[in-house]
């Protein structure tokens, strides 16, 4: 199916259109030379420390430590744990979905990023022993090192739905725009769920489908991205003058954590469709796909005995199974990070954040094993699970790492920046930017409000600077 056609953003001086203006600044050598040369690190300028590095994980994380580490160091030892050759843009997989792009749009190598005197060992981590310094792959090579950067992201955990399993996403209504495999080179999740507004589509209009949208109790990558598919299948609805009933189902008990954003969802966007019903604190439990019957866990309070002392009534918690209809569901998968990591000395042993790499929210040094660094999803800490929060990472984190080879005190510091460009519309983008203190906007302009800026931005800006300036260190 071919991507969508549609009409230009008004047009601006000379009859250019802003899509089109935006598209060549993307697309522009010289803006990506301007954006660079300030972050560029000089041999001249690098450290001399030494000792073997070895960096696990081959996406976006991994990459951008493993660029910025050859840059930042005269005499680089490092190594490289992927089994991927195949980089899936991830971010680009919600405008496959909305049809803007097509899937080969975001499929790249890593044979462009990994050079020659990096060692690339294309296999998986099947265990850590931080204790001796060394870790075992897959295929039962122990690997020894001085200095070890985790980058392996997050897996996604379909099978922890019950009744549902991978084959049958794309099938009954069913769709997942999370769903991906870059060690064989496959990003189904966008084409899938662009079949899925289609059909939604062509079901709305012969009636009023009901279709449910999920977001699961887990952290997961990209917060925003459930709501982006909520908004952009509405849209893509409401542009052909169809509607159906949205349910969005959550675990969590507001839109959005941050107080501006949360206000534009709640009393502009929403009340723009006006066809979408939110149930909080639900969560995706079960599925039955043949009768397409979605099971949700929610918590119902219960009048118990009444106490004579506290003169009140007990209040007694209780979880209850909700089954709810549905002819089309989009199912965002609980996720966590690697086994690897989970079971192993490295992640977090107990609290919230159990199974995920224990580092220092700040520094990104591992809080027990200093020599051990995060970067990106796998990171336990509380906020950072979006491309954008790795990218402030990368500096950070190799700098720490860096001070840490010389002996040195760590001084950098990671103030939690996120950045999540949710799509609220065709042509429409809240750039939601924040930190640990709160909402951080990187222009002097309100965090909440609709933008056609950020959509020209997203769409067609920020690939070429993923490709040309993120994966290679550059910004």
């Amino acid at each position: 199916m071919s991507k969508i056609e549609r009409n230009p953003l008004e047009n601006i001086q000379n009859g250019m259109s802003r899509r089109d203006a935006l598209k060549l600044m993307g697309l522009s050598p010289i803006a990506a030379g301007v954006l660079a040369s300030s972050t560029t690190t000089t041999k001249a300028s690098a450290s001399d420390a030494k000792g073997k590095i070895v960096i696990v994980g081959g996406g976006a994380g991994g990459i951008m430590a493993m660029a910025r580490l050859r840059s930042a160091l005269s005499n680089p030892d490092i190594t490289i744990i992927a089994p991927n050759e195949v980089h899936i843009y991830q971010p680009g997989q919600v405008f496959v979905a909305a049809g803007e792009y097509a899937p080969e749009d975001i499929i790249g190598s890593n044979l462009d990023f990994i050079p020659d005197d990096v060692k690339w060992i294309k296999d998986e981590v099947a265990s850590f022993e931080p204790d001796n310094n060394t870790l075992t792959t897959r295929k039962g090579e122990v690997v020894k090192y001085d200095f070890l950067v985790v980058a392996t992201g997050l897996v996604y955990h379909y099978e922890k739905i019950e009744g549902l399993t991978v084959d049958m996403i794309g099938k009954n209504g069913i769709s997942s725009v999370y769903l991906n495999n870059a060690e064989k080179g496959t990003a189904d999740g966008g084409p899938i769920t662009w079949k899925w507004f289609n059909d939604v589509k062509e079901a709305a209009k012969k009636g009023k489908p009901r279709v449910i949208c999920t977001q699961p109790a887990t952290p997961i990558k990209c917060g925003g991205a459930p709501q982006k598919i909520l908004y952009l299948a509405d849209d893509y609805l409401k542009q052909a003058k169809l509607t159906a009933d949205f349910i969005f189902a959550m675990n969590g008990d507001k839109l959005f954590g941050v107080p501006a954003v949360n206000e534009t969802l709640t009393k502009v966007v929403q009340p723009r469709y006006g066809n979408i019903t939110n149930k909080f604190k639900h969560n995706l439990v079960a599925i039955d796909g043949e009768k397409k019957i979605a099971t949700f866990e929610t918590k119902k309070l219960t009048q118990g005995a009444y106490d004579e002392d506290l003169e009140e009534y007990e209040m007694i918690e209780e979880v209850v199974r909700v089954p709810l209809e549905y002819d089309f569901i989009h199912i965002v998968p609980p996720m966590s990070a690697p086994d690897a990591v989970k079971n192993s000395p490295l992640g977090w042993q107990k609290g919230t954040a159990s199974g995920w790499l224990e580092v220092d929210q700040e520094t990104l040094q591992h809080t027990r094993y200093p020599n051990v660094f995060g970067i990106g999803d796998v990171c336990g800490i509380p906020l950072g699970k979006t491309g954008g929060s790795a990218r402030h990472h990368g500096p950070i984190m190799v700098t720490n790492l860096i001070a840490q080879m010389e002996k040195k005190a760590l001084t950098e510091k990671f103030d939690g920046y996120t950045v999540c460009p949710l799509k609220t519309q065709y042509g429409k983008i809240i750039l939601a930017e924040f930190n640990y203190l709160g909402a951080a906007p990187s222009f002097p302009l309100n965090v909440g409000e609709e933008r056609w800026i950020w959509w020209a931005f997203d769409l067609y800006m920020l690939k070429p600077m993923y490709w040309h300036l993120m994966m290679r260190g550059l910004m």
